[in-house]
């Protein structure tokens, strides 16, 4: 395993997955601070997925993409983008002469451009169809389908813990549940229009 490496934490009860980009509201004094640092020095930091449900301590790497609003008393509007995963060791109260929080983290040291395969890239396709949107093209990557179907909690924290040779299977059928939801409801407007 690779040395763990020092981040700013910012613990939320969130779980962005790679590629997903992330509104925030930046408003506490050490998160502001946080803030500061990371667009001075253009470094990345930690969100650690605060929920009971993480056992494995794991948390999203991400990036700052964009300042969308500032307010008169320091107050941020941010848009954040998830780079990857990793894993916490050991968190800090904080990091090191900074009011916000740090932790020594591993990184996970997946391929983040894993394609999905033809069975999971045609049902994407038609379900993307169904919801009105334009197909997808080819490149797109497993990630990108996890966020654009809104996965709970749950269902993040399932997908992200699976071994890499589940995770298509699992975005499989969850697209196919998707798919029968939307089926459902088309035959629903039609019964509707009938009566």
């Amino acid at each position: 395993m690779e040395p763990s490496v020092l981040i700013p934490l910012f613990p939320l009860r969130i779980l962005p997955l790679p590629a997903e980009l992330v509104p925030l509201h930046i408003f506490e004094p050490r998160y502001k601070q946080l803030l500061q640092d990371v667009e001075a020095r253009d470094i990345r930091f930690g969100i650690f997925f605060d929920h009971p449900l993480n056992d494995q301590r794991i948390g999203s790497l991400m990036r700052l993409e964009s300042v969308t609003k500032r307010y008169p008393k320091g107050e941020l509007d941010i848009i954040v983008k998830c780079e990857d995963i990793f894993f916490l060791e050991d968190q800090r109260r904080t990091y090191p002469g900074k009011l916000y929080p740090g932790g020594d983290v591993h990184l996970w040291n997946r391929n983040l451009n894993t394609f999905p395969n033809e069975e999971l890239y045609l049902q994407y396709n038609t379900y993307r169809m169904m919801r009105g949107i334009a197909s997808q093209i080819r490149s797109c990557s497993i990630f990108e389908i996890a966020n654009e179907l809104s996965l709970d909690f749950s269902d993040r924290y399932k997908f992200i813990t699976l071994p890499e040779n589940r995770q298509q299977k699992f975005l499989s059928h969850k697209v196919n549940y998707q798919l029968q939801l939307l089926e459902h409801e088309e035959k629903s407007k039609d019964v509707f229009h009938l009566n």
